[in-house]
Order: structure tokens, then C-alpha cells, then sequence
């Protein structure tokens, strides 16, 4: 694996684990009613976040049983993207870890 598509691999999880915990944040501050969602840019930064990290939190959430309320999805899969982040790193021979 050439070290130009480590990198950009890399890149891109890392990127995506931000988004991930952007929408954590935001699910708390709209809970606690910090962020009011009758902003269009709130809400639009919501739906956009919702977009981009449903399709992965779904399936997760699907499988995983009930915790008395408490999403713990989002920690699975900032979890799961770690372990393929050192999958991919290690397979590379370590070209790009860091």
C-alpha cells in the first residue's frame, strides 16, 4: 500500500471521527436545550451531522440492547474506526501512523 493512500485513508477516518464527536456535542447541547433547533443554521447543521453519521450509528444501533436510555452507539463506533485506523497503519508497515 503506497504511502499517499495510508495517508489519505487515515486522513479520512480521522476526519470522520471529528464529525462523529461534533454530533455527540450536539446532541447534548440540543438535550439540554443549549441550541435551540428552530434556528435554520442549527437545525441545518444537525440534519447535515445526522446525514453524515447515521448511516454507520444505524446498524449499530440496531444491534446493540437497550442502556437505559443511554446511545453508547457513537462509542462503539469511535471504537471500531480506532481499531481500523491501526489495522491500516500496522498492515502499511507503520508508514504513516502518528
Amino acid at each position: 500500500m503506497s504511502y499517499a493512500v495510508v495517508k489519505l485513508l487515515l486522513t479520512i477516518i480521522d476526519i470522520y471521527w471529528w464529525i462523529l464527536l461534533a454530533t455527540v456535542v450536539v446532541s447534548w447541547l440540543i438535550a439540554f436545550d443549549v441550541i435551540n433547533m428552530r434556528s435554520n443554521a442549527a437545525y441545518s447543521i444537525w440534519k447535515w451531522l445526522n446525514a453524515v453519521t447515521e448511516p454507520l450509528l444505524g446498524p449499530i444501533r440496531s444491534v446493540l440492547p437497550s442502556v437505559g436510555g443511554l446511545d453508547i452507539s457513537p462509542l462503539i463506533l469511535l471504537l471500531l474506526m480506532q481499531f481500523l485506523r491501526d489495522l491500516i497503519a500496522g498492515a502499511a508497515g507503520g508508514l504513516a501512523y502518528g
